[in-house]
């Protein structure tokens, strides 16, 4: 399976001096548009995790019955494009405060999540978890409530899936975020 965009293998290994991190912010679609054109972004691919069946589909997903994530999985080159660059663009994107459901979208598989690789962005995540936390309780919203936990399972959703609103560019979206915008150090 190759990314419509790039044409890159979706199931290339990491290049050297690259690294990954998996967010799940509601409907996939969406949110790898977020990142696929991100500068330092080497590829992107949507798919599911965080579950206990092996490699579902999107209708077991959609069933509530596996536990997995609607996730993007994000490689990227942290010399060009560093990890709170891009934690900045997730938490920007959804409503981190929502549990189970992004706008319409609801189910276990809308959650918001953050599955990393490294003990270096697990740190990152959680530092800007709570600074993202500050900035919405001053805005009159509720605790965030999203996963942030070691990689778990990822498996690629099916093709159609793959770079849908670039296949599709009047394709649903339902993201939409909170309007807080994360803070600048």
């Amino acid at each position: 399976m190759q990314h419509f965009l790039s044409g890159l293998d979706l199931q290339s290994d990491c290049p050297q001096g690259c690294e990954s991190i998996v967010f799940g912010a509601g409907c996939f679609w969406g949110v790898e548009k977020k990142f696929w054109s991100l500068d330092g972004v080497w590829l992107t691919s949507v798919g599911y995790s965080g579950g206990t069946l092996e490699n579902p589909s999107y209708q077991e997903v959609c069933s509530g019955t596996t536990d997995h994530v609607e996730v993007v999985k994000v490689i990227f080159d942290p010399d060009i494009m560093p990890v709170l660059e891009l934690l900045k663009v997730f938490w920007e994107c959804h409503d981190p405060t929502q549990g189970m459901r992004q706008g319409n979208d609801v189910g276990s598989q809308y959650r918001s999540v953050i599955f990393v690789s490294s003990k270096r962005h697990e740190d990152a995540a959680l530092s800007s978890l709570q600074i993202y936390q500050a900035e919405l309780k001053l805005r009159g919203f509720g605790p965030i409530t999203t996963e942030i936990s070691a990689g778990k399972n990822y498996y690629l959703a099916e093709e159609y899936h793959q770079q849908y609103l670039a296949k599709n560019p009047n394709g649903y979206c339902g993201l939409g975020g909170t309007g807080c915008s994360f803070p600048k150090n």
